[in-house]
């Protein structure tokens, strides 16, 4: 099943929540717009990579604009003792092992992702698949949770967007889960990472 369209906040031609679909209609600038020259270069709505995804999985992705350079945006963003910063819904980020950075990378996250009926805090280990500074894109995998999304793999890809701001592409894929509908899932996962992405410009400030 194809991901659902990505919201965007572009300054140039949409409002906050506008949808797009795979070929960027609904864009009153669509024929002159740097965005549609982008997901054009950068394939950034295709998502080829998910033609390797099982068929089965759910899948979702949200993207939005960080007025700050790319560089900046990809140094609070890949780097674990910043994730509070950012994601206002953890709470602490523990390294368990490896190094930083690397394929195999383990760390322990904990925090108000989900709710619980007990007011348990959720918490997730994730293992970091793969990250290239160069592109600007990494993926972790959640390999052990208390909220069922084990196996769940998270990507995030940075894209200058010129004018010293960036382009934040968040794609996700999740097992089926027993119970639940996919459209609520995705919405709720969707407005999760949404909001994370939108703390970063605030996270940039903290750090200089």
């Amino acid at each position: 099943m194809p991901h659902k369209s990505t919201e965007l906040s572009c300054r140039n031609c949409f409002s906050p929540g506008n949808k797009l679909n795979n070929q960027g209609e609904g864009c009153p600038m669509f024929d002159g717009c740097r965005l549609s020259c982008l997901m054009e270069s950068y394939d950034l709505f295709a998502h080829k990579d998910e033609e390797n995804w099982p068929e089965n999985q759910w899948r979702g992705s949200v993207g939005g604009i960080v007025d700050a350079p790319v560089d900046k945006v990809w140094y609070i963003v890949s780097k674990t003792d910043w994730l509070t910063e950012w994601m206002p819904m953890v709470e602490t980020c523990t390294h368990l092992k490896g190094v930083e950075g690397q394929p195999g990378y383990v760390r322990l996250v904990s925090g108000f992702m989900f709710p619980h009926d007990d007011g348990d805090r959720s918490w997730i280990k994730e293992r970091l698949v793969s990250m290239d500074p160069l592109l600007h894109k990494f993926s972790y995998k959640m390999e052990a949770t208390n909220v069922g999304l084990d196996g769940s793999l998270n990507s995030l890809k940075l894209i200058d967007y010129g004018d010293d701001s960036t382009l934040v592409d968040w794609s996700f894929e999740i097992s089926p889960v027993e119970g639940a509908s996919e459209e609520s899932l995705i919405d709720y996962l969707g407005f999760l990472y949404k909001s994370c992405i939108n703390k970063i410009s605030g996270a940039i400030k903290a750090s200089s």
